[in-house]
């Protein structure tokens, strides 16, 4: 786990940057009691995704989309490899 000046520093995008993205729900690091945003490898990568995503002249809101696709269609290929397992030990 990362504080915003480690993540800053791995990412290359500013605090003030991680910031916008928590408030717009690209990133949603847990906090600590104290309210520290405490981000994982996990974030690193959503965060490279994010800035290609910007980098291909997506604006925020569309990048917004497309992790939600993204995520939606990852957790449907898991739900049908399970399917066609489970198929498969009924076999």
């Amino acid at each position: 786990m990362y504080g915003i000046s480690v993540m800053s520093e791995l990412s290359g995008i500013g605090p003030q940057t991680l910031r916008l993205y928590d408030r717009r729900g690209l990133l949603a690091p847990p906090r600590t009691d104290g309210g520290t945003r405490r981000y994982s490898e996990a974030d690193l990568v959503t965060l490279r995704r994010i800035t290609e995503l910007i980098a291909d002249g997506v604006n925020l809101i569309g990048v917004g989309w497309i992790l939600s696709l993204e995520a939606e269609n990852a957790a449907l290929t898991a739900r049908i490899t399970q399917c066609r397992e489970s198929a498969d030990a009924r076999l």
